[in-house]
Protein backbone atom coordinates (compact mmCIF):
# COMPACT_ATOMS: atom_id res chain seq x y z
CA UNK A 1 0.00 0.00 0.00
CA UNK A 2 1.21 3.49 -0.83
CA UNK A 3 2.17 5.51 2.24
CA UNK A 4 0.55 8.90 2.82
CA UNK A 5 3.02 11.76 2.13
CA UNK A 6 1.98 13.89 5.11
CA UNK A 7 4.73 16.45 5.81
CA UNK A 8 6.86 15.41 2.79
CA UNK A 9 7.69 17.86 0.00
CA UNK A 10 10.52 15.85 -1.58
CA UNK A 11 9.08 14.80 -4.95
CA UNK A 12 11.81 12.27 -5.95
CA UNK A 13 11.44 10.59 -2.56
CA UNK A 14 7.65 10.42 -2.92
CA UNK A 15 8.01 8.65 -6.26
CA UNK A 16 11.01 6.49 -5.27
CA UNK A 17 9.42 5.22 -2.06
CA UNK A 18 5.96 4.84 -3.64
CA UNK A 19 4.03 7.41 -1.61
CA UNK A 20 0.56 8.42 -2.73
CA UNK A 21 0.86 11.37 -5.13
CA UNK A 22 -1.92 13.57 -6.49
CA UNK A 23 -0.74 14.13 -10.06
CA UNK A 24 -0.20 17.82 -10.83
CA UNK A 25 2.10 17.27 -13.80
CA UNK A 26 -0.51 18.25 -16.39
CA UNK A 27 0.15 21.87 -15.37
CA UNK A 28 3.66 21.64 -16.84
CA UNK A 29 2.22 21.88 -20.36
CA UNK A 30 0.05 24.82 -19.31
CA UNK A 31 2.94 26.66 -17.65
CA UNK A 32 5.05 26.30 -20.77
CA UNK A 33 2.31 28.08 -22.74
CA UNK A 34 2.61 31.05 -20.38
CA UNK A 35 5.32 33.75 -20.56
CA UNK A 36 8.63 32.41 -19.20
CA UNK A 37 8.81 34.34 -15.90
CA UNK A 38 5.97 33.41 -13.54
CA UNK A 39 4.79 34.31 -10.05
CA UNK A 40 2.25 32.30 -8.01
CA UNK A 41 0.69 33.26 -4.66
CA UNK A 42 -1.02 30.66 -2.49
CA UNK A 43 -1.65 30.35 1.27
CA UNK A 44 0.80 28.61 3.56
CA UNK A 45 0.78 24.80 3.87
CA UNK A 46 -0.93 24.33 0.54
CA UNK A 47 1.62 22.22 -1.36
CA UNK A 48 3.75 24.86 -3.10
CA UNK A 49 7.10 23.35 -2.07
CA UNK A 50 6.17 19.91 -3.43
CA UNK A 51 5.09 21.47 -6.71
CA UNK A 52 8.44 23.24 -7.09
CA UNK A 53 10.27 20.00 -6.23
CA UNK A 54 8.30 18.32 -9.03
CA UNK A 55 9.28 21.08 -11.48
CA UNK A 56 12.92 20.70 -10.46
CA UNK A 57 12.88 16.94 -11.12
CA UNK A 58 11.16 17.45 -14.49
CA UNK A 59 13.40 20.19 -15.84
CA UNK A 60 16.80 19.43 -14.34
CA UNK A 61 19.36 17.71 -16.54
CA UNK A 62 20.46 16.05 -13.33
CA UNK A 63 17.32 13.85 -13.35
CA UNK A 64 17.36 12.94 -17.08
CA UNK A 65 18.28 9.28 -16.49
CA UNK A 66 15.46 8.95 -13.93
CA UNK A 67 12.66 10.38 -16.08
CA UNK A 68 10.82 7.08 -16.46
CA UNK A 69 11.17 6.23 -12.75
CA UNK A 70 9.84 9.61 -11.62
CA UNK A 71 7.28 10.47 -14.30
CA UNK A 72 6.52 7.28 -16.20
CA UNK A 73 3.17 6.68 -14.49
CA UNK A 74 2.15 10.35 -14.36
CA UNK A 75 0.37 12.49 -16.96
CA UNK A 76 3.51 14.24 -18.14
CA UNK A 77 5.29 10.93 -18.55
CA UNK A 78 2.88 10.18 -21.40
CA UNK A 79 2.78 13.78 -22.69
CA UNK A 80 6.32 15.04 -22.15
CA UNK A 81 7.41 18.41 -23.54
CA UNK A 82 10.59 19.21 -25.45
CA UNK A 83 11.98 21.10 -22.49
CA UNK A 84 12.06 18.20 -20.04
CA UNK A 85 15.45 17.62 -18.38
CA UNK A 86 17.06 20.38 -20.43
CA UNK A 87 17.88 23.01 -17.80
CA UNK A 88 20.31 23.76 -15.04
CA UNK A 89 17.84 24.19 -12.18
CA UNK A 90 18.80 26.72 -9.52
CA UNK A 91 16.37 26.45 -6.61
CA UNK A 92 16.16 28.68 -3.54
CA UNK A 93 13.89 28.22 -0.52
CA UNK A 94 13.89 31.46 1.44
CA UNK A 95 12.22 29.86 4.47
CA UNK A 96 15.73 28.62 5.31
CA UNK A 97 16.90 32.17 6.04
CA UNK A 98 17.19 33.34 9.65
CA UNK A 99 14.79 36.27 10.07
CA UNK A 100 16.32 37.74 13.25
CA UNK A 101 17.09 41.32 12.31
CA UNK A 102 20.70 41.19 13.45
CA UNK A 103 21.31 37.94 11.53
CA UNK A 104 19.13 38.23 8.45
CA UNK A 105 21.58 39.81 5.99
CA UNK A 106 24.42 37.45 6.93
CA UNK A 107 22.04 34.46 6.80
CA UNK A 108 20.68 35.54 3.41
CA UNK A 109 24.17 35.97 1.95
CA UNK A 110 25.48 32.70 3.35
CA UNK A 111 22.44 30.73 2.21
CA UNK A 112 22.31 32.14 -1.33
CA UNK A 113 26.06 31.75 -1.88
CA UNK A 114 25.92 28.18 -0.56
CA UNK A 115 23.05 27.30 -2.92
CA UNK A 116 24.85 28.80 -5.92
CA UNK A 117 28.15 27.10 -5.05
CA UNK A 118 26.38 23.72 -4.77
CA UNK A 119 24.61 24.49 -8.05
CA UNK A 120 27.96 25.00 -9.81
CA UNK A 121 29.43 21.85 -8.28
CA UNK A 122 26.42 19.84 -9.45
CA UNK A 123 26.55 21.13 -13.01
CA UNK A 124 30.30 21.72 -13.36
CA UNK A 125 30.56 18.84 -15.83
CA UNK A 126 28.25 20.81 -18.15
CA UNK A 127 29.54 24.30 -17.49
CA UNK A 128 33.22 23.43 -17.57
CA UNK A 129 35.85 24.02 -14.94
CA UNK A 130 36.40 27.49 -16.38
CA UNK A 131 33.37 28.64 -14.38
CA UNK A 132 35.60 28.92 -11.29
CA UNK A 133 37.78 31.46 -13.09
CA UNK A 134 34.75 33.74 -13.32
CA UNK A 135 32.90 32.80 -10.14
CA UNK A 136 34.90 33.12 -6.92
CA UNK A 137 34.10 30.04 -4.77
CA UNK A 138 34.84 32.12 -1.65
CA UNK A 139 32.49 34.94 -2.65
CA UNK A 140 30.24 36.06 0.24
CA UNK A 141 28.09 38.54 -1.67
CA UNK A 142 25.25 36.66 -3.45
CA UNK A 143 24.62 39.61 -5.76
CA UNK A 144 28.20 39.46 -7.02
CA UNK A 145 28.12 35.68 -7.25
CA UNK A 146 24.89 35.68 -9.25
CA UNK A 147 26.24 38.40 -11.54
CA UNK A 148 29.39 36.37 -12.23
CA UNK A 149 27.37 33.19 -12.81
CA UNK A 150 25.03 35.02 -15.17
CA UNK A 151 27.96 36.50 -17.06
CA UNK A 152 29.62 33.11 -17.51
CA UNK A 153 26.52 31.21 -18.66
CA UNK A 154 25.33 33.94 -21.02
CA UNK A 155 28.58 33.81 -23.04
CA UNK A 156 28.93 30.01 -23.17
CA UNK A 157 26.90 27.35 -24.95
CA UNK A 158 26.01 25.42 -21.80
CA UNK A 159 22.31 24.91 -20.97
CA UNK A 160 20.31 27.83 -19.56
CA UNK A 161 19.00 28.21 -16.00
CA UNK A 162 15.49 27.46 -14.78
CA UNK A 163 15.30 29.51 -11.56
CA UNK A 164 12.89 28.39 -8.82
CA UNK A 165 12.30 30.47 -5.68
CA UNK A 166 10.10 28.96 -2.99
CA UNK A 167 8.60 31.10 -0.19
CA UNK A 168 10.33 34.17 -1.57
CA UNK A 169 8.67 36.39 1.07
CA UNK A 170 8.98 34.13 4.12
CA UNK A 171 11.71 35.97 6.00
CA UNK A 172 10.68 39.45 4.80
CA UNK A 173 7.15 38.86 6.13
CA UNK A 174 8.67 37.89 9.47
CA UNK A 175 10.77 41.08 9.51
CA UNK A 176 7.68 43.11 8.68
CA UNK A 177 5.55 41.50 11.38
CA UNK A 178 8.24 41.37 14.09
CA UNK A 179 10.16 44.60 13.58
CA UNK A 180 7.80 46.93 11.72
CA UNK A 181 7.73 48.77 8.43
CA UNK A 182 10.78 50.98 8.97
CA UNK A 183 13.18 48.05 9.48
CA UNK A 184 11.49 46.12 6.70
CA UNK A 185 11.97 49.09 4.37
CA UNK A 186 15.68 49.23 5.19
CA UNK A 187 16.06 45.66 3.93
CA UNK A 188 13.89 45.86 0.83
CA UNK A 189 14.30 49.40 -0.53
CA UNK A 190 17.14 51.55 -1.87
CA UNK A 191 20.40 49.66 -1.60
CA UNK A 192 18.90 46.93 0.58
CA UNK A 193 20.48 43.53 -0.01
CA UNK A 194 17.22 41.88 -1.05
CA UNK A 195 16.43 44.45 -3.73
CA UNK A 196 19.96 44.20 -5.06
CA UNK A 197 19.65 40.43 -5.38
CA UNK A 198 16.31 40.63 -7.21
CA UNK A 199 17.69 43.31 -9.53
CA UNK A 200 20.41 40.84 -10.50
CA UNK A 201 17.77 38.18 -11.14
CA UNK A 202 16.02 40.62 -13.45
CA UNK A 203 19.31 41.35 -15.22
CA UNK A 204 19.83 37.60 -15.64
CA UNK A 205 16.61 37.35 -17.67
CA UNK A 206 17.41 40.14 -20.13
CA UNK A 207 19.53 40.49 -23.27
CA UNK A 208 20.37 37.90 -25.91
CA UNK A 209 21.62 34.61 -24.50
CA UNK A 210 20.17 35.43 -21.07
CA UNK A 211 21.39 33.06 -18.37
CA UNK A 212 17.94 32.60 -16.81
CA UNK A 213 15.53 31.32 -19.44
CA UNK A 214 12.61 30.47 -17.14
CA UNK A 215 11.59 31.57 -13.67
CA UNK A 216 8.93 30.39 -11.21
CA UNK A 217 8.47 32.15 -7.85
CA UNK A 218 6.01 31.29 -5.07
CA UNK A 219 4.98 33.15 -1.92
CA UNK A 220 1.99 34.05 0.24
CA UNK A 221 1.53 37.72 -0.71
CA UNK A 222 2.57 40.22 -3.41
CA UNK A 223 3.96 42.74 -0.92
CA UNK A 224 7.67 41.92 -1.02
CA UNK A 225 7.65 41.48 -4.79
CA UNK A 226 6.08 44.91 -5.18
CA UNK A 227 8.67 46.45 -2.87
CA UNK A 228 11.80 44.83 -4.32
CA UNK A 229 10.99 44.82 -8.03
CA UNK A 230 8.62 47.76 -8.57
CA UNK A 231 5.56 45.58 -8.96
CA UNK A 232 7.18 42.40 -10.27
CA UNK A 233 7.78 43.89 -13.70
CA UNK A 234 9.90 40.90 -14.72
CA UNK A 235 7.07 38.45 -14.90
CA UNK A 236 3.48 37.36 -15.04
CA UNK A 237 1.32 36.82 -11.97
CA UNK A 238 -0.76 33.70 -12.66
CA UNK A 239 -2.28 33.51 -9.15
CA UNK A 240 -5.85 34.35 -10.21
CA UNK A 241 -5.95 32.90 -13.72
CA UNK A 242 -8.82 30.39 -13.94
CA UNK A 243 -6.76 27.63 -15.56
CA UNK A 244 -4.49 27.60 -12.49
CA UNK A 245 -7.20 27.63 -9.81
CA UNK A 246 -6.37 24.02 -8.90
CA UNK A 247 -2.62 24.05 -9.59
CA UNK A 248 -1.99 23.77 -5.82
CA UNK A 249 -4.21 21.91 -3.32
CA UNK A 250 -6.75 19.11 -3.90
CA UNK A 251 -10.13 19.34 -5.57
CA UNK A 252 -12.97 17.19 -4.26
CA UNK A 253 -12.34 14.56 -6.93
CA UNK A 254 -8.72 14.22 -5.76
CA UNK A 255 -9.86 13.78 -2.16
CA UNK A 256 -12.52 11.20 -3.03
CA UNK A 257 -10.06 9.23 -5.16
CA UNK A 258 -7.52 9.20 -2.33
CA UNK A 259 -10.03 8.06 0.29
CA UNK A 260 -11.34 5.40 -2.10
CA UNK A 261 -7.81 4.10 -2.64
CA UNK A 262 -7.19 3.64 1.10
CA UNK A 263 -10.71 2.28 1.57
CA UNK A 264 -10.07 -0.37 -1.11
CA UNK A 265 -6.74 -1.21 0.53
CA UNK A 266 -8.60 -1.97 3.77
CA UNK A 267 -6.75 0.80 5.63
CA UNK A 268 -9.90 2.63 6.74
CA UNK A 269 -12.63 1.36 9.10
CA UNK A 270 -15.25 -0.73 7.31
CA UNK A 271 -18.14 1.19 8.84
CA UNK A 272 -16.99 4.54 7.39
CA UNK A 273 -17.93 5.48 3.81
CA UNK A 274 -16.13 7.82 1.42
CA UNK A 275 -19.11 10.19 1.51
CA UNK A 276 -19.03 10.34 5.31
CA UNK A 277 -15.35 11.22 5.43
CA UNK A 278 -15.72 13.89 2.75
CA UNK A 279 -18.67 15.37 4.66
CA UNK A 280 -16.56 15.57 7.83
CA UNK A 281 -13.60 17.17 6.03
CA UNK A 282 -15.38 19.70 3.80
CA UNK A 283 -16.45 22.20 6.49
CA UNK A 284 -12.93 22.25 7.94
CA UNK A 285 -10.58 22.10 4.95
CA UNK A 286 -12.46 22.86 1.72
CA UNK A 287 -13.90 25.87 -0.09
CA UNK A 288 -10.85 27.78 -1.34
CA UNK A 289 -11.35 29.50 -4.69
CA UNK A 290 -8.68 31.70 -6.31
CA UNK A 291 -10.43 32.85 -9.48
CA UNK A 292 -13.84 34.43 -9.93
CA UNK A 293 -14.21 32.38 -13.14
CA UNK A 294 -13.96 29.09 -11.20
CA UNK A 295 -16.70 29.46 -8.60
CA UNK A 296 -17.79 25.84 -9.02
CA UNK A 297 -14.28 24.47 -8.42
CA UNK A 298 -13.41 24.59 -4.73
CA UNK A 299 -10.09 23.44 -3.34
CA UNK A 300 -9.13 21.54 -0.19
CA UNK A 301 -5.98 22.58 1.66
CA UNK A 302 -3.70 19.63 0.90
CA UNK A 303 -1.74 19.77 4.18
CA UNK A 304 -4.90 19.71 6.29
CA UNK A 305 -6.39 16.93 4.17
CA UNK A 306 -3.31 14.73 4.66
CA UNK A 307 -3.26 15.58 8.38
CA UNK A 308 -6.83 14.32 8.74
CA UNK A 309 -6.32 11.17 6.67
CA UNK A 310 -3.09 10.39 8.50
CA UNK A 311 -5.07 10.26 11.75
CA UNK A 312 -7.62 7.92 10.20
CA UNK A 313 -4.92 5.62 8.83
CA UNK A 314 -3.05 5.55 12.14
CA UNK A 315 -5.92 5.58 14.66
CA UNK A 316 -9.03 4.69 12.69
CA UNK A 317 -10.71 7.97 13.66
CA UNK A 318 -10.58 11.72 13.15
CA UNK A 319 -7.85 13.70 14.93
CA UNK A 320 -8.77 15.07 18.34
CA UNK A 321 -7.90 18.56 17.12
CA UNK A 322 -9.26 19.17 13.63
CA UNK A 323 -6.71 21.94 13.02
CA UNK A 324 -3.12 20.81 12.52
CA UNK A 325 -0.79 22.56 14.99
CA UNK A 326 1.50 23.43 12.08
CA UNK A 327 -1.37 25.31 10.45
CA UNK A 328 -2.19 27.06 13.71
CA UNK A 329 1.43 28.16 14.07
CA UNK A 330 1.46 29.57 10.56
CA UNK A 331 -1.76 31.50 11.13
CA UNK A 332 -0.25 32.93 14.31
CA UNK A 333 2.65 34.24 12.23
CA UNK A 334 0.24 35.78 9.75
CA UNK A 335 -1.74 37.38 12.57
CA UNK A 336 1.13 39.78 13.20
CA UNK A 337 0.96 40.92 9.59
CA UNK A 338 -2.74 41.70 9.84
CA UNK A 339 -2.50 43.39 13.24
CA UNK A 340 -5.56 45.53 13.35
CA UNK A 341 -5.27 49.00 14.78
CA UNK A 342 -5.55 49.65 18.50
CA UNK A 343 -8.57 51.90 18.13
CA UNK A 344 -10.71 49.25 16.44
CA UNK A 345 -10.88 51.20 13.22
CA UNK A 346 -11.84 50.25 9.69
CA UNK A 347 -9.84 47.03 9.36
CA UNK A 348 -11.00 45.57 12.66
CA UNK A 349 -14.52 46.38 11.52
CA UNK A 350 -13.80 44.48 8.28
CA UNK A 351 -13.09 41.30 10.26
CA UNK A 352 -16.14 41.87 12.47
CA UNK A 353 -18.34 42.36 9.41
CA UNK A 354 -16.98 39.18 7.82
CA UNK A 355 -17.70 37.19 10.99
CA UNK A 356 -21.17 38.65 11.53
CA UNK A 357 -22.35 38.75 7.90
CA UNK A 358 -20.24 36.04 6.31
CA UNK A 359 -18.81 37.99 3.39
CA UNK A 360 -17.49 41.28 2.09
CA UNK A 361 -16.96 42.72 -1.39
CA UNK A 362 -13.46 43.68 -2.53
CA UNK A 363 -11.51 44.48 -5.66
CA UNK A 364 -8.50 42.20 -5.16
CA UNK A 365 -5.27 44.16 -5.56
CA UNK A 366 -2.63 42.29 -7.54
CA UNK A 367 0.23 44.28 -5.98
CA UNK A 368 0.76 46.87 -3.26
CA UNK A 369 3.69 47.97 -1.09
CA UNK A 370 3.91 47.20 2.63
CA UNK A 371 3.22 50.80 3.54
CA UNK A 372 -0.16 50.53 1.82
CA UNK A 373 -1.22 47.15 3.21
CA UNK A 374 -3.43 48.71 5.90
CA UNK A 375 -5.50 50.56 3.31
CA UNK A 376 -8.86 48.83 3.64
CA UNK A 377 -9.05 47.41 0.10
CA UNK A 378 -5.46 46.15 0.31
CA UNK A 379 -6.17 44.72 3.75
CA UNK A 380 -9.05 42.69 2.30
CA UNK A 381 -6.73 41.54 -0.50
CA UNK A 382 -4.11 40.50 2.06
CA UNK A 383 -6.69 38.37 3.88
CA UNK A 384 -7.52 36.75 0.53
CA UNK A 385 -3.90 35.95 -0.31
CA UNK A 386 -3.27 34.52 3.15
CA UNK A 387 -6.25 32.17 2.70
CA UNK A 388 -8.32 33.90 5.39
CA UNK A 389 -10.89 34.81 2.75
CA UNK A 390 -11.83 33.10 -0.48
CA UNK A 391 -13.82 34.09 -3.56
CA UNK A 392 -17.46 33.06 -3.09
CA UNK A 393 -19.12 34.92 -5.93
CA UNK A 394 -19.35 38.19 -7.82
CA UNK A 395 -21.73 41.04 -6.99
CA UNK A 396 -22.15 43.78 -9.60
CA UNK A 397 -18.75 43.04 -11.04
CA UNK A 398 -16.92 42.93 -7.70
CA UNK A 399 -15.66 39.70 -6.09
CA UNK A 400 -17.46 38.59 -2.93
CA UNK A 401 -14.99 37.25 -0.35
CA UNK A 402 -16.01 34.97 2.50
CA UNK A 403 -14.49 32.72 5.16
CA UNK A 404 -13.64 29.42 3.42
CA UNK A 405 -13.97 26.98 6.33
CA UNK A 406 -14.05 26.32 10.07
CA UNK A 407 -10.26 26.20 10.36
CA UNK A 408 -10.00 29.78 9.13
CA UNK A 409 -13.08 30.88 11.07
CA UNK A 410 -11.40 29.80 14.29
CA UNK A 411 -8.37 31.95 13.47
CA UNK A 412 -10.53 34.98 12.67
CA UNK A 413 -12.39 34.58 15.97
CA UNK A 414 -9.02 34.79 17.69
CA UNK A 415 -8.01 37.86 15.67
CA UNK A 416 -11.27 39.63 16.55
CA UNK A 417 -11.20 38.89 20.28
CA UNK A 418 -7.59 40.08 20.39
CA UNK A 419 -8.65 43.26 18.60
CA UNK A 420 -11.35 43.86 21.24
CA UNK A 421 -8.76 43.39 23.96
CA UNK A 422 -6.04 45.53 22.32
CA UNK A 423 -8.47 48.38 21.80
CA UNK A 424 -9.53 48.07 25.48
CA UNK A 425 -13.09 47.56 24.32
CA UNK A 426 -13.69 44.18 25.84
CA UNK A 427 -11.93 41.23 27.39
CA UNK A 428 -13.49 37.98 28.54
CA UNK A 429 -12.33 34.97 30.52
CA UNK A 430 -12.59 32.17 27.93
CA UNK A 431 -11.95 29.53 30.60
CA UNK A 432 -15.02 30.54 32.62
CA UNK A 433 -17.11 30.68 29.47
CA UNK A 434 -15.92 27.21 28.42
CA UNK A 435 -17.04 25.73 31.75
CA UNK A 436 -20.48 27.25 31.31
CA UNK A 437 -20.68 25.88 27.75
CA UNK A 438 -20.03 22.37 29.05
CA UNK A 439 -22.96 22.71 31.47
CA UNK A 440 -25.03 24.01 28.58
CA UNK A 441 -24.08 20.98 26.46
CA UNK A 442 -24.58 18.24 29.03
CA UNK A 443 -27.06 19.64 31.58
CA UNK A 444 -29.17 21.98 29.48
CA UNK A 445 -28.06 24.97 31.55
CA UNK A 446 -28.15 27.48 28.68
CA UNK A 447 -29.32 30.53 30.62
CA UNK A 448 -26.04 31.04 32.62
CA UNK A 449 -24.05 31.33 29.36
CA UNK A 450 -26.01 34.30 28.07
CA UNK A 451 -26.35 35.83 31.54
CA UNK A 452 -22.56 35.68 31.69
CA UNK A 453 -22.33 37.63 28.43
CA UNK A 454 -24.88 40.12 29.67
CA UNK A 455 -23.02 40.72 32.96
CA UNK A 456 -19.75 41.23 31.09
CA UNK A 457 -21.40 43.76 28.78
CA UNK A 458 -22.69 45.71 31.76
CA UNK A 459 -19.45 45.40 33.74
CA UNK A 460 -17.04 46.58 31.04
CA UNK A 461 -18.04 50.13 30.27
CA UNK A 462 -15.97 50.53 27.08
CA UNK A 463 -18.03 47.94 25.23
CA UNK A 464 -21.22 49.86 25.99
CA UNK A 465 -19.95 52.88 24.06
CA UNK A 466 -18.86 50.61 21.23
CA UNK A 467 -22.08 48.63 20.67
CA UNK A 468 -24.23 50.23 18.02
CA UNK A 469 -26.32 47.79 16.07
CA UNK A 470 -26.93 44.10 15.63
CA UNK A 471 -23.66 43.36 13.80
CA UNK A 472 -21.62 44.32 16.86
CA UNK A 473 -23.64 42.09 19.18
CA UNK A 474 -23.55 39.16 16.74
CA UNK A 475 -19.85 39.50 15.97
CA UNK A 476 -19.12 39.64 19.67
CA UNK A 477 -21.19 36.53 20.50
CA UNK A 478 -19.92 34.50 17.54
CA UNK A 479 -16.26 35.27 18.20
CA UNK A 480 -16.30 34.23 21.86
CA UNK A 481 -18.64 31.24 21.50
CA UNK A 482 -16.52 30.05 18.56
CA UNK A 483 -13.41 29.78 20.72
CA UNK A 484 -14.97 27.22 23.08
CA UNK A 485 -15.23 23.47 22.60
CA UNK A 486 -18.31 21.29 22.36
CA UNK A 487 -20.09 23.15 19.58
CA UNK A 488 -19.38 24.22 16.03
CA UNK A 489 -20.99 27.62 15.65
CA UNK A 490 -22.74 27.94 12.28
CA UNK A 491 -23.92 31.52 11.63
CA UNK A 492 -27.02 32.35 9.63
CA UNK A 493 -25.06 32.74 6.40
CA UNK A 494 -23.95 29.09 6.68
CA UNK A 495 -27.57 28.06 6.20
CA UNK A 496 -28.80 27.70 2.64
CA UNK A 497 -32.00 29.55 3.53
CA UNK A 498 -30.80 31.97 6.20
CA UNK A 499 -33.07 31.41 9.17
CA UNK A 500 -32.01 32.32 12.72
CA UNK A 501 -28.69 33.91 13.69
CA UNK A 502 -26.70 30.84 14.60
CA UNK A 503 -26.93 27.12 15.17
CA UNK A 504 -24.78 25.65 17.93
CA UNK A 505 -24.15 22.36 16.19
CA UNK A 506 -22.97 19.67 18.64
CA UNK A 507 -19.46 18.40 17.93
CA UNK A 508 -20.57 14.77 18.04
CA UNK A 509 -17.42 13.65 16.24
CA UNK A 510 -15.32 14.46 19.30
CA UNK A 511 -17.96 14.56 22.04
CA UNK A 512 -20.62 12.02 21.03
CA UNK A 513 -22.34 12.14 24.42
CA UNK A 514 -23.46 15.79 24.19
CA UNK A 515 -27.10 16.00 25.22
CA UNK A 516 -28.29 19.41 23.98
CA UNK A 517 -28.02 21.45 20.78
CA UNK A 518 -29.23 25.03 20.28
CA UNK A 519 -30.47 27.50 17.72
CA UNK A 520 -30.16 31.11 18.81
CA UNK A 521 -31.84 34.19 17.36
CA UNK A 522 -30.43 37.58 18.37
CA UNK A 523 -32.52 40.72 18.01
CA UNK A 524 -31.31 44.25 18.61
CA UNK A 525 -33.40 47.25 19.62
CA UNK A 526 -32.34 50.84 20.15
CA UNK A 527 -32.21 52.23 23.67
CA UNK A 528 -35.49 54.09 23.16
CA UNK A 529 -37.43 51.06 21.88
CA UNK A 530 -40.94 50.55 23.28
CA UNK A 531 -42.41 47.41 24.84
CA UNK A 532 -44.41 46.94 21.65
CA UNK A 533 -41.19 47.06 19.63
CA UNK A 534 -39.66 44.38 21.85
CA UNK A 535 -42.78 42.18 21.56
CA UNK A 536 -42.63 42.42 17.77
CA UNK A 537 -38.97 41.37 17.77
CA UNK A 538 -39.84 38.37 19.96
CA UNK A 539 -42.56 37.29 17.52
CA UNK A 540 -40.20 37.57 14.55
CA UNK A 541 -37.56 35.57 16.42
CA UNK A 542 -40.03 32.77 17.21
CA UNK A 543 -40.99 32.41 13.54
CA UNK A 544 -37.35 32.26 12.43
CA UNK A 545 -36.44 29.72 15.11
CA UNK A 546 -39.32 27.41 14.15
CA UNK A 547 -38.31 27.50 10.48
CA UNK A 548 -34.65 26.80 11.27
CA UNK A 549 -35.59 23.87 13.53
CA UNK A 550 -36.97 22.02 10.49
CA UNK A 551 -33.87 22.66 8.34
CA UNK A 552 -32.49 19.47 6.81
CA UNK A 553 -28.92 20.20 7.93
CA UNK A 554 -30.03 20.74 11.54
CA UNK A 555 -32.05 17.52 11.56
CA UNK A 556 -29.08 15.62 10.11
CA UNK A 557 -26.38 17.01 12.39
CA UNK A 558 -28.09 17.31 15.75
CA UNK A 559 -27.97 13.55 16.13
CA UNK A 560 -29.81 12.38 19.21
CA UNK A 561 -29.43 15.71 21.03
CA UNK A 562 -32.37 17.67 22.31
CA UNK A 563 -32.75 20.85 20.24
CA UNK A 564 -33.52 24.02 22.18
CA UNK A 565 -34.62 27.29 20.53
CA UNK A 566 -33.39 30.45 22.26
CA UNK A 567 -34.36 34.10 21.76
CA UNK A 568 -32.09 36.96 22.85
CA UNK A 569 -33.22 40.57 22.57
CA UNK A 570 -30.72 43.32 23.34
CA UNK A 571 -31.84 46.87 24.02
CA UNK A 572 -28.60 48.68 23.38
CA UNK A 573 -26.13 46.65 25.44
CA UNK A 574 -28.78 45.40 27.88
CA UNK A 575 -30.21 41.88 27.49
CA UNK A 576 -33.97 42.39 28.02
CA UNK A 577 -35.28 39.07 26.67
CA UNK A 578 -33.79 35.64 27.32
CA UNK A 579 -36.34 32.97 26.49
CA UNK A 580 -36.62 29.39 25.34
CA UNK A 581 -39.32 28.70 22.78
Amino acid sequence: MKALPYGISDFPRIMREDYYYVDKTRFIEMLERQPPYLFLIRPRRFGKSLFLAMLEAYYSIDYADRFEELFGELYIGQHSTKRHNSYLVLRFNFSAINSKLEDVERSFCEYCCMVMKNFILKYEHLMGSGVWKVVNPDETNPRQMLAALKEYISRTDCPRIYLLIDEYDNFTNTILSSYGQERYREKTHGEGFIRGFFNNIKDSTSNAGAAVERLFITGVSPITMDDVTSGFNIGTNISMLPQFNDIIGFNEGDVREMITYYKDEGALPENVTVDELVEIMKPWYDNYCFSEDCLEERMFNSDMTLYFLNSYLQLGKAPKMMVDNNIRTDYNKLRHLVQIDKTFGANASVIQQIIAEGSITAQISTSFPAEKMTDTENFKSLLFYFGMLSIQGVYRGTPVLGIPNLTVREQLYTYLTEAYSRASIFDMDISSLSSLIMEMAYDGQWEPVFRFFSRELERQSAIREFIDGEAHIKGFLLAYLGLTQGYIILPEHESSKGYADFYMMPDLLHQPDIVYSYIVEVKYARRDASDADIALLKRDAAEQLKRYATDEKVLRTKGGTRLELITLVFKGWELVVLEKL
